[in-house]
């Protein structure tokens, strides 16, 4: 049951990730900052889902 709470929150950081890279292409901070958030709520539940 643990293994299936990680594979929730993977897409989630990849997701972030392509977010962060996109808005720097196109030159958007706010789309970076949102995609750096999304990363960072991604880690921290997979952090907390893992104890």
């Amino acid at each position: 049951m643990k293994n299936k709470k990680f594979l929730y929150f993977i897409p989630l950081i990849l997701f972030g990730i392509f977010i962060f890279i996109y808005g720097g292409y196109d030159d958007s901070p706010g789309a970076q900052g949102l995609g750096f958030l999304i990363v960072i709520i991604g880690v921290v539940n997979l952090i907390k889902k893992g104890k």
